[in-house]
This record gives structure tokens, sequence and C-alpha cells, in this order.
């Protein structure tokens, strides 16, 4: 490829990087709020997600004015392909921050929950695994990739102990129920953040081995496919 694909693709990865460091801060920012109790947090990590969209929608673009100027083939393509949904997955992460700060005011209207320890446990991890995602895209490391995908097991397993946890705590403080069933959300939600790291992942793991990876009960599906194309 030109010298000018190259510094086109230069320039999305910073992009990426950029997205995810904002996206990363989100996250932080509406759990760290559910502790707070700010029910104003919604509306100024709102202002913040028009940001993240902003990326999304300019990343997206870049990605078709290269495919429709360069025609790239093979690993080139994926490259593109994947920066595309990585994008993608980085907006629904950010989507889910400020889900998540309106979950917490919503606990915060109905008089407060008693927070789990596990949740910020799995909150911590979600990030770790989100960050971890990109690290391996910006390597190529297929290897860490892998590693995150088999992460997202543990966080799943927090998922429902957490569930437990919060249902336990309905049971005995019926009171509690509506803040409760807020608090289901936010669980989800943070979960969720680990399941769009786990598809970062898989796609590093499709850009550099050229594998796809994401229904392992399938047959096993390359680029070289038929159907893969690139």
């Amino acid at each position: 490829m030109t010298i000018h694909f190259v510094r086109e693709m230069e320039h999305l990865h910073r992009g990426i990087l950029s997205m995810c460091s904002t996206v990363e801060e989100l996250i932080h920012d509406s759990v760290d709020g559910l502790r707070a109790g700010r029910p104003d947090l919604a509306r100024e990590l709102s202002g913040r997600d028009g940001e993240v969209d902003e990326w999304d929608i300019r990343i997206e673009e870049e990605c078709l004015k290269i495919l429709a100027l360069y025609h790239p083939v093979a690993n080139d393509l994926r490259r593109v392909a994947v920066v595309m949904k990585i994008g993608a997955e980085l907006e629904r992460v950010a989507d889910l921050a400020v889900s998540i700060a309106e979950r917490s005011a919503g606990i915060a209207e109905h008089g407060g929950f008693p927070m789990p320890e596990r949740l910020s446990e799995m909150a911590r991890e979600s990030l770790s695994m989100l960050h971890d995602s990109i690290d391996a895209f910006v390597e190529q490391n297929a290897e860490l990739a892998r590693r995150v995908c088999l992460r997202d097991e543990a966080v799943d397993q927090l998922n429902r102990q957490l569930i437990d946890d919060v249902v336990q705590v309905m049971k005995q403080r019926p009171d509690l129920v509506e803040p409760g069933l807020h608090l289901f959300s936010v669980i989800r939600h943070v979960e969720r953040v680990a399941d769009h790291a786990t598809n970062i992942a898989e796609d590093v793991v499709y850009l550099v081995e050229g594998a796809i990876i994401r229904h392992p009960r399938l047959p096993r599906r390359t680029g070289n496919s038929r159907a893969g194309g690139a």
C-alpha cells in the first residue's frame, strides 16, 4: 500500500486511542458517581458522550473513504474493517456509561442502596479488559486478545454473584426493591462493558490471524475462506 494509506491508518489508530481514553473516563466517572449519589452526573456524561459519537462518525467516514480510495485487500482490508467495528463498540460502551449514571440517579431518588463490594471489583475488571483489548489492537497481539476473551467468564461470575447479593438485600428490605431494580441495571451495564471488550479482542484475533472466533461451536472460519473474502 502507498505511504498515504499508511498515514491514513496511523491517523485512524490515534483516533481509536483518543476515543478509548474518553470512553474509559466516562465509565470510571459513572461508577464513581454511583457511590457518590450524584443525580446530576447523567446530564454531564451525556454531553461528553456526544464527543464519542462524533469520534465514531468521523472514524466510520474515514474508513469508508479509505475503502473507496485505496481498495485494500487481505490484511489491509481487515485492518480497516476492524477499526470501524472497534469504533462502534467503543460508542456503545460510552452509551453504557450514560445509562449507569441515569440508573444511579434513580437509586439516589429512592433513598439509595447499600453498594455491594463486588461491584467495584467487576467495574475494575471490565475496564481493565477494555484497556487491554485496545492494547492488543495497537500491538496486534493475538495472544493478549485471547487472554482478554478468557477473562469474560470471571466477570460473568461476578455478575451472577452480584445479582444474588442484591436479591438477598431486597428480600430482607422490601423498601429497597425500587432502588434495587435500578442497581440490577447498573450491574448488567457494567457486565456489558466486559462483553464489548471481548468483542474488540475477538476482532483483534481476526485482524492478526484471519480467524473468526466469535462463535467457537461453529466450524472455524478464516479470512481465506470463501465467505471471509479478505
